[in-house]
């Protein structure tokens, strides 16, 4: 297979696969594109180990209703692939067993840089400190949440974990639950948390 052209997928799926050390993710033996996207495959894991560290040392309930609608996007995934039932692409071994349809992995990372988008645009914005220097944070905050999005997605079809249109309904289930889960939090339910807090 040459590297310019890693869709080739009949001599694709001949290739060497290789996992990334103690995790099921794997990528082409000698394919530098494949490890970047296998290793950014791992995304949702740092975030989830960042939310525990946040939750365990701020209690914060922002931060804790944030958490909860990430469980509760991935319990969604979950009820979606067994109702579906749509099995991964068939292009090489899978590590996995499960249903593909929709992409977790898309799901969760629309979710968390949908909800993190709407945070940023809405609750954010009617903070006092509005300097340029915290706006450009702001953005660059943005940039790499979207960015790391867009590449899990495509790592998920450049290492046939899942079909384009597995990918992309994930994608669109995350977006719809991130800003359903923004909209009930930020208009619903925060107002309540100065009570709850005290």
């Amino acid at each position: 297979m040459s590297r310019s052209s890693p869709h080739n997928y009949g001599e694709y799926s001949k290739l060497d696969w290789v996992p990334i050390t103690m995790t099921l993710v794997e990528y082409p033996k000698g394919d530098i594109i494949g490890e970047l996207l296998a290793w950014l495959s791992l995304a949702p894991m740092a975030i989830l180990a960042g939310f525990v560290t946040l939750i365990l040392f701020r209690r914060d309930l922002h931060t804790i209703s944030f958490f909860l609608g990430i469980v509760q996007n991935e319990f969604l995934n979950k009820v979606l692939k067994h109702t579906i039932q749509e099995p991964r692409p068939l292009l090489r071994p899978h590590p996995y067993t499960e249903y593909g349809m929709p992409s977790s992995h898309s799901q969760f990372m629309c979710f968390f840089s949908t909800y993190i988008l709407l945070f940023v645009l809405i609750r954010l914005h009617h903070m006092n400190n509005n300097s340029p220097m915290e706006r450009a944070m702001r953005i660059l905050v943005l940039a790499v949440c979207w960015l790391a999005t867009v590449l899990v997605c495509f790592g998920r079809i450049y290492l046939q974990y899942h079909s384009a249109a597995q990918v992309y309904v994930g994608a669109a289930v995350g977006i719809c639950t991130g800003a359903l889960w923004f909209t009930l939090i930020h208009f619903f339910l925060s107002p309540y948390f100065p009570r709850i807090v005290s």
